[in-house]
């Protein structure tokens, strides 16, 4: 059986994110998608909680592909002994363009350095590459809606923590 990785912070899971971990499975018999915090960025969800809904809205946006996908939160560490003790043998990333191929070039071979692990690098698709957490995160922070680029239940989670800051 060959598993691959989806790793990201996911805050919060987008369409995009969606669209990479459903071709993923497409490809391998199992992904696991491995939500990394990322202590450089400022969170607006709890790590537990965008695990929690990936969880919740894979099956609707994968079908019976859901069946071969597992969520896991990573505490910290290196994402080459995450990847290791996840099984996998293979790194899948979604890119938008130059600037996150520019971004993840560097990290895939660091990888590959430091375990043999490699990188697969999918482009996005094209309804979903202007779409970012960060910018997700910004038009909500801003009242704007992002009912169309986030699940319901991502939307849900996104205004609910927000009427708490």
């Amino acid at each position: 059986m060959t598993t691959a990785a989806c790793p990201g912070s996911f805050d919060p899971v987008t369409h995009g994110h969606l669209d990479v971990v459903a071709r993923a499975a497409a490809l391998f018999d199992e992904v696991v998608v491995l939500v990394v915090p990322n202590p450089s960025k400022r969170g607006l969800l709890a790590p537990e909680r965008r695990a929690a809904l990936l969880e919740e809205v894979l099956p609707g946006a994968l079908g019976a592909a859901a069946e071969r996908v597992r969520v896991e939160l990573v505490p910290g560490g290196l994402l080459v002994d995450a990847c290791r003790r996840a099984g996998a043998a293979c790194v899948v990333k979604g890119v938008r363009g130059g600037a996150d191929v520019d971004a993840e070039v560097p990290q895939a071979l660091m990888n590959r350095h430091l375990s043999g692990l490699e990188t697969l690098l999918l482009p996005g698709d094209p309804r979903w590459q202007h779409v970012a957490s960060s910018l997700v995160r910004e038009i909500a922070r801003l009242g704007g809606d992002v009912d169309d680029l986030v699940p319901p239940a991502v939307a849900a989670a996104v205004h609910e923590a927000l009427a708490g800051t």
